[in-house]
């Protein structure tokens, strides 16, 4: 069965129009107006993807990804009108797994779903646990923990996590790490790297202050190592 992605925007001409060129590619599509009814929408759909316009009445994109965050870490796909880094940067701290800026090509929005998804399909497939010191990943289950606390990661942000925990010691440009995020469909700007780590460190130190998992190469990206501080 084709996924199911909900697509939210107060601009009902844009909607419909995602939604026809959605539906051509063979995707299930609902849809709504305004954050309050997304909010709704996304509790009664249990939609794959979520594609969200920042600037809605009722409840902005931003409120709505933090409600959605608290609890399930569905992709979602961030549009707005601003084009500011500023505005990019506060999606992508929210946890939004990726952003664009209007206008775009509904070509190249079914391209950035499609990778999203196409990597969720195949997470499992690069197999065994990886553990490292006190933090244990499970690719197949998609579930992160340390010390036994379970650690809850957006789709991004796992498969950055895991990409480096892979290769411990290895250093990765901020390039090539969002390539292995998503595919060739990379927002190919140095920053929306920067924002997905911060919050993996955030998410991290919360569980367990006594560790360091990710340390900054500067002038290059990041590596991963697991080392007290």
């Amino acid at each position: 069965m084709h996924a199911k992605i909900l697509v939210v925007d107060d601009e009902k001409k844009l909607v419909s129009l995602i939604k026809a060129y959605l539906e051509k590619e063979g995707y299930r599509v609902a849809t709504a107006f305004d954050g309050q009814s997304a909010l709704e929408g996304w509790e009664r759909e249990a939609p794959d993807l979520i594609v969200l316009d920042i600037l809605l009445p009722r409840l902005d994109g931003y409120d709505f990804c933090r409600r959605v965050r608290q609890t399930a870490n569905t992709p979602i796909i961030m549009l707005s009108a601003k084009s500011e880094e500023t505005d990019k940067l506060i999606g992508l701290e929210l946890g939004a797994d990726d952003y664009m800026t209007k206008p775009f090509s509904l070509r190249e929005l079914t391209a950035r779903i499609k990778a999203i998804l196409r990597r969720d399909s195949r997470r499992g497939e690069s197999g065994k646990t990886i553990a490292r010191g006190p933090l244990t990943i499970w690719p197949a289950m998609h579930k992160v923990e340390l010390q036994e606390s379970d650690i809850e990661l957006t789709a991004t942000e796992f498969k950055l996590l895991e990409a480096l925990a892979r290769n411990p010691g290895q250093v990765f440009t901020r390039q090539r790490l969002m390539e292995l995020a998503q595919g060739d469909t990379f927002e190919a700007y140095e920053r929306t790297v920067d924002a997905h780590i911060k919050n993996i460190r955030k998410k991290l130190r919360g569980k367990e202050d006594g560790w360091e998992f990710i340390e900054t190469v500067h002038g290059v990206g990041y590596r991963f190592k697991a080392d007290k501080l």
